[in-house]
């Protein structure tokens, strides 16, 4: 199955390329495994939602917990 990933709005779209670097290069790497793999990467990367949503957990260096 061929994956793709949509934005809410450009804007949302914007604010995630304005994520810190340390955030943005995880982000990056976790949504490229998604378009291969699919939404369900499982934890601690993805965490389901319902309805066939699932949360991208990012985390990085810049962030605490």
């Amino acid at each position: 199955m061929d994956w793709s990933i949509e934005y809410y709005s450009d804007e949302v779209e914007q604010l995630i390329l304005q994520l810190p670097s340390g955030l943005l290069a995880r982000y990056l790497r976790l949504t490229d495994l998604m378009l291969e793999f699919g939404p369900n990467l499982g934890m601690p990367h993805t965490r389901p939602m319902g309805k066939n949503l699932f949360e991208l957990r990012v985390k990085g260096t810049d962030t605490k917990g």
